[in-house]
């Protein structure tokens, strides 16, 4: 079935009498989540960095860039699949770690959830090492589509050892490690309210299922196990850092922050598999450029040596394809998803990916573009955007 005959389903669907039950664009679904999560929880979600330049100027940088339709060429067949990491994706569209996802339905186990969204797209899932449900327990519920694991790499190296360990065991295809959160960002939405989830307990199960973390704490008191995980939580690693991580799995690793051409060459030559370009979302620095500005520089700096993976700011399935356009192997949704996971629990999510994957697959259709290299033929920067400068 093509990704666009999902709106086929919606409006026959409707001639029965039966409405959509979640919002077909973003601001609507941004609006009923908010409504429907606890106000703590959304604006930790909801925020960023500073007074939020960053954040908006990720989303906004896609206005920067156009397509320019192909007439005439018989695009009612697209090919959206994609090969990375030795794996083959129906669709070149991931979900990117988020620390609360476990926070974000009403039983506390949307980590599952994730999953189970995920076995029924065939989206992979990249899970966060800040879960509620123990990365174990997670990953049987994404059935035969591929999980991968994000490392927050902690200070003591037995216990990153251990969690990237627990993740190669039990099937996750591929770590990655996240290299702009060893500290939190100044965030003043959180701080207002003296918001941080982890502080109160949660999504700590990975580290409290741990036999090397639970051999540090010592203890099975809640407020200690915390001061333990605050203790250990954030290394600020170095590129002499590459060698001891490389070694620690024969799985894929990919490094995810890089925003600099020089970075990604160079962390390709210390031997990791694939660079991931994003700028947290915005969370986590304010006043730098968006994520999509960085994208070209950083896929001409890889020079197909790896799979460029790619999020920060995509909002919509026009996004994505826009990303895609710009050299990325696979783009990622972030705050979409929550926000569908939050509204609708897995069938809320189910149809957030379904409808941006059908977007993307109709924009293609209607532009004349039968697979993504014919998107990357015919991506433009704007007359007016900061792209055309």
């Amino acid at each position: 079935m093509a990704f666009a005959d999902y709106q086929n389903e919606i409006y026959f669907a409707a001639l029965g009498g039966n409405l959509p039950e979640f919002p077909m664009d973003y601001a609507t679904l941004e609006a009923k989540a908010a409504a429907a999560l606890p106000a703590g929880l959304h604006s930790y979600i909801a925020g960023g960095a500073g007074d939020e330049l960053t954040q908006r100027r990720n989303a906004e940088a896609f206005e920067d860039w156009g397509l320019i339709p192909r007439m005439l060429v018989g695009a009612t067949e697209r090919d959206l699949t994609v090969t990375a990491f030795g794996l083959t994706f129906p669709a070149p569209l991931f979900l990117a770690p988020v620390g609360v996802i476990g926070l974000v339905t009403g039983d506390g186990h949307g980590d599952l959830a994730l999953a189970q969204a995920a076995a029924k797209t065939g989206v992979p899932a990249v899970f966060s090492t800040l879960m509620q449900d123990p990365l174990e327990e997670v990953i049987p519920h994404a059935g035969d589509t591929p999980s991968f694991f994000q490392l927050y790499t902690p200070k003591n190296r037995d216990l990153a050892a251990s969690l990237v360990r627990r993740a190669e065991q039990v099937g996750y295809r591929g770590i990655v490690v996240t290299l702009d959160t060893w500290i939190p960002g100044w965030r003043p939405r959180d701080l207002s309210t003296g918001n941080f989830p982890q502080l109160r307990g949660h999504v700590l199960a990975n580290y409290t299922s741990d036999p090397v973390f639970r051999e540090m704490a010592g203890t099975d008191d809640p407020k200690m196990i915390v001061l333990h995980w605050v203790g250990t939580f954030g290394n600020s690693l170095t590129w002499d850092d590459l060698t001891w991580l490389r070694g620690l799995t024969e799985l894929p690793i990919i490094l995810k922050g890089i925003s600099h051409p020089e970075d990604a060459r160079r962390a390709l030559d210390h031997g990791v598999d694939g660079i991931y370009c994003s700028n947290h979302g915005g969370r986590q620095a304010n006043g730098g450029l968006s994520a999509l500005e960085t994208l070209p520089d950083v896929v001409a700096a890889v020079d197909d040596r790896a799979p460029v993976l790619f999020d920060s700011g995509v909002r919509s399935g026009s996004d994505a394809v826009k990303a895609l356009g710009l050299g990325a192997t696979m783009v990622g949704l972030g705050r979409p998803y929550v926000y569908g996971l939050a509204l609708g629990g897995v069938p809320g999510l189910v149809h957030q990916l379904r409808m941006t994957l059908a977007e993307a697959d109709l924009l293609m259709a209607v532009n004349g573009y039968r697979d993504l290299a014919a998107v990357r033929a015919n991506i433009r920067p704007t007359t007016k955007g900061r792209a055309a400068h």
